[in-house]
């Protein structure tokens, strides 16, 4: 199954490790370390021209989201009871 991230952006859900609001890139410090860290890797990709509203994590890169965290869980926990 996949996971619509917003522009033309899909993914596996077998590659989705985590959904975060962008907020968790500024409150944790490990968080914080784990994004600089992806992008100095080139692991991120930006997700449309919108504001970023989320971060995906995959198994091999953590996308910029202009969908909120909560509307990708929901389409997530969606396709996981289906």
């Amino acid at each position: 199954m996949f996971i619509h991230l917003g522009s033309d952006k899909i993914i596996r859900t077998s590659e989705l490790i985590a959904i975060f609001d962008m907020s968790i890139e500024k409150s944790s410090k490990i968080s914080k370390q784990f994004i600089e860290q992806a992008s100095k890797d080139k692991k991120t990709e930006i997700i449309g021209e919108e504001e970023c509203k989320s971060l995906v994590v995959t198994c091999n890169k953590v996308y910029y989201s202009p969908i909120s965290s909560t509307t990708l869980k929901k389409r997530a926990n969606q396709l996981l009871t289906n």
